[in-house]
């Protein structure tokens, strides 16, 4: 979209739709669970909001000044300061994603360290294929995506409901990311078999090889105890992540049956007892099973290295595989009753201008983009809550399992987790982007390589 006349006027309408969030009717709940009979989140890897919906109409973007520029401008290292740009590359470098790199790009709240973390990492890294490497470095952690570059993903918001103050739940890389997704925590234990033997740790810093043994409980436990089916479909292949945050290393595969940075349920005692291993399945059972109308009440996709979007990753051939999984729903009879939350798990290295809140020492992390789709989601609504990925959690929570939280007080298995995130006073409600008064939502099948 070039016409400058018309992103004025669609950014004045979308920005008029997300001044108030909508107070839920008072029979929501029960509508939810009359209307929504499946949930499946889609996990990405390391953007964040500003990257790519920081130009986004109405939404809390890039700042700018009265002239219309941006107002950044972040130190350089190498010299003098870099703003935002518009980054036209498929692939881009990123940079490192820590805690040690968290800190580093907030810096004590002024928001202004990723430049200086991206050019450090790139000195000591040498892969001629990699981007972020000393050589063919660029300084793209001030770069964002628009509509021309990620056009499908700018679609699904303006038509659905784009979330602008999503934070990923810790403030650190991916592995410690996916464990909050599926159980509120990431911790280390040092007794197996013994949740009150584990502790906080973001920083995970495993060697490839190793593998832990996850004692706490996970939300596959309490949706086993309500004989409520779930799978996590992940697509087999390599992963790209590095442990010890390291920006190259050598591809180690990823198979559903073995546990990894992106995998990290085949070693949680609850889904050992339980026998529930065999619902951790290769990507290809996803489209099976929708075919057959056997998609589970909760569903994680999660992707390997070349559909990551993390870098580096070419992000349409991750926008197309997004597209893919999300067409395979629209156009099956699972569309009328499905809950669709797209999110990337952590930053990866690039600029946000917003400080995240903090709820307890392990998080937030940084802004990520959060996008609802469904036929009952608002259309072309901003949510401006404060939301994260522990929202999934308390939704399918408030869905399936009557409001049951993951709470050593209560659910049976008790552990030592600093907060039951789901409770937190912060975390804003993902029912307020639905209107389950409305007529089903026709499907908005996309062009997979538009």
């Amino acid at each position: 979209m070039n016409n400058p006349a018309l992103i004025a006027t669609l950014g004045l309408a979308l920005a008029c739709k997300s001044r108030a969030q909508p107070a839920a009717p008072p029979d929501a709940g029960t509508l939810m669970q009359q209307k929504i009979q499946h949930v499946v989140v889609i996990m990405q890897e390391n953007r964040s909001f500003d990257h790519y919906f920081g130009t986004y109409p109405g939404a809390d973007g890039l700042p700018t000044n009265p002239d219309g520029g941006f107002s950044a401008c972040l130190p350089n290292p190498d010299g003098g300061c870099v703003a935002p740009f518009h980054d036209t590359n498929d692939v881009n470098a990123g940079g490192p994603h820590g805690t040690a790199a968290f800190q580093r790009d907030v810096n004590g709240g002024a928001m202004d360290g990723f430049v200086e973390a991206q050019a450090n990492a790139a000195r000591g890294c040498t892969d001629p294929n990699n981007p972020s490497c000393a050589g063919n470095h660029r300084h793209d952690a001030l770069g964002y995506h628009d509509q021309t570059d990620i056009p499908n993903y700018w679609a699904y918001a303006q038509n659905f409901v784009l979330q602008d103050h999503m934070y990923q739940p810790n403030a650190s890389w991916s592995l410690p990311q996916h464990l909050f997704m599926v159980s509120g925590w990431s911790a280390l234990c040092s007794r197996s078999g013994d949740p009150t033997s584990c502790s906080s740790d973001l920083n995970l810093n495993i060697n490839k090889t190793a593998t832990y043994e996850y004692a706490w409980t996970d939300l596959t436990q309490l949706l086993h105890a309500r004989a409520i089916s779930w799978r996590y479909y992940l697509a087999e292949g390599t992963e790209p992540d590095c442990a010890n945050d390291a920006m190259e290393c050598p591809p180690v595969a990823q198979l559903a049956n073995v546990p990894g940075i992106w995998n990290p349920l085949p070693q949680f005692d609850t889904v050992k007892a339980n026998n529930q291993l065999g619902n951790i399945v290769p990507l290809e059972q996803f489209y099976l099973d929708v075919k057959n109308g056997e998609l589970p009440a909760v569903s994680w996709v999660v992707p390997d290295g070349e559909v990551s979007e993390h870098p580096p990753a070419s992000v349409r051939t991750g926008q197309a595989y997004v597209t893919g999984i999300i067409n395979t729903i629209m156009q099956s009879p699972a569309w009328n009753t499905t809950a669709i939350f797209l999110s990337w798990d952590d930053w990866g290295g690039f600029y946000d201008h917003v400080v995240p809140p903090s709820v307890d020492q392990n998080g937030y992390g940084l802004r990520v983009p959060g996008i609802v789709i469904s036929p009952y989601a608002r259309r072309g609504f901003i949510d401006h809550q404060t939301l994260s990925h522990d929202a999934y959690l308390k939704f399918i929570e408030d869905l399936f399992l009557d409001g049951q939280r993951i709470d050593p007080a209560n659910d049976g298995r008790p552990d030592p987790r600093p907060t039951v995130r789901e409770n937190s006073a912060v975390l804003g409600d993902l029912a307020l982007d639905f209107d389950f008064t409305q007529a089903p939502r026709a499907p908005l099948v996309l062009k997979q390589k538009p």
